[in-house]
């Protein structure tokens, strides 16, 4: 396995076009970065650039020590696995996993061992003699992710690979990569525009807009104290709720003004927050889970902590999941998603008591769209 380092990357195609503005990232040996972000917003082209398939207009790419800018991509020690399977379907599965290694010479006995070792791994062993079409689209998949660990590369390179499965198999699939990344202690790159896949799967992860990275880090670290507000909205389900409003001073305390049904609630903010954010225009972002129903955030809350501010309000609509029941209602000309236990009493139509947690809530500026420390 190897350690991978982007640095200064960038994509100018000749009509003009940038791709790709400046990318700095760096992994560490046997870690799962995760390249996540919207239709073009340059993800694959990075991806493309690491395989070799792409040439890159300015900056470096190194793997392991060796910087890779100018290598072929069948020099550079990486297997790649496609949205599109690419197997061969004229071959069993045996020969789709064992096709690279005779192209490298490897002798026969030895690719058997190899091709056992990789069906055992991925059990997938009752399926060797079959061809493609008999297979389901996970398997396919799974015999695609077998080819690649034949090569035992020093790089994994996934791009988007679950995308053309239904919903029950991604999740599937997705455990079965997470499975395998632990057992192997590969390093991989991993494509997707799906933030659930981002958040599961990756030890880092790299949010993508414009060919720019938005923010690098952990996924709790992402989710907790997004940057800006694209981020914030990108990763979560359902996503961040982003409510415009007013700081006010209130006694002591500073506090956010919460418009409802033609009532205003001051939501104190807790924590140090210096006097002169007073009477600042500012956009709170709240997740879901953190509006929920007030008996769920009493019994949350122990006696000495942040008590969530209760706000009585009416229920627009309602969406049950089984573990809990999405709620919607308007504050601040937002209709705003709150997460609620499945028994609490909502009902659309009718009022409801929603507790709003600002403890983890994040303020964003209007302007700059960028998060605001109130602390400074």
């Amino acid at each position: 396995m190897a350690s991978l380092s982007i640095r200064n990357v960038r994509k100018v195609y000749p009509n003009g076009a940038e791709i790709l503005k400046g990318i700095d990232l760096e992994i560490e040996d046997g870690q799962f970065l995760i390249l996540v972000g919207g239709s073009g917003c340059g993800k694959s082209t990075l991806l493309n650039m690491i395989a070799g398939l792409e040439n890159i207009s300015q900056g470096e790419i190194r793997i392991g020590d060796r910087v890779v800018n100018n290598i072929p991509p069948k020099s550079r020690d990486i297997a790649m696995v496609f949205q599109s399977y690419a197997l061969y379907p004229t071959m069993t599965v045996r020969e789709n996993i064992s096709f690279g290694l005779g192209i490298r010479k490897v002798p026969k006995d030895e690719q058997e061992k190899i091709v056992n070792r990789v069906a055992d791994t991925l059990q997938m062993a009752h399926l060797l003699d079959r061809k493609p079409a008999m297979l389901s689209g996970g398997q396919r998949q799974r015999v695609a992710m077998g080819r690649a660990i034949a090569r035992d590369p020093s790089l994994f390179l996934f791009d988007e690979p679950l995308s053309n499965l239904d919903a029950k198999l991604r999740v599937e699939m997705r455990a079965e990569i997470k499975l395998l990344h632990q057992r192997l202690g590969s390093t991989i790159v991993y494509v997707t525009h799906d933030q659930i896949e981002a958040m599961t799967l990756g030890d880092r992860i790299a949010v993508m807009r414009d060919g720019v990275v938005q923010q690098f880090g952990s996924p709790q670290d992402i989710y907790d104290r997004p940057d800006n507000l694209y981020v914030a909205g990108f990763i979560g389900s359902p996503s961040m709720n982003f409510l415009r409003g007013k700081l006010v001073q209130d006694g002591a305390n500073i506090a956010f003004t919460l418009e409802h049904a033609g009532q205003t609630t001051l939501l104190p903010v807790p924590g140090t927050v210096l006097p002169k954010h007073a009477g600042r225009e500012i956009i709170l972002g709240i997740r879901p889970e953190h509006v929920t129903d007030a008996v769920s955030a009493r019994r949350a809350t122990s006696a000495d902590a942040y008590h969530p501010t209760e706000v009585e309000c009416l229920v627009e609509m309602t969406e049950p999941t089984g573990p809990d029941t999405l709620v919607f209602a308007w504050f601040n000309g937002i209709r705003a998603t709150c997460r609620t236990h499945p028994r609490a009493e909502a009902t659309a139509g009718l009022h409801t008591k929603l507790a709003f947690d600002l403890s983890k809530a994040v303020f964003f500026d209007p302007t700059s769209e960028k998060r605001v420390d109130l602390g400074q």
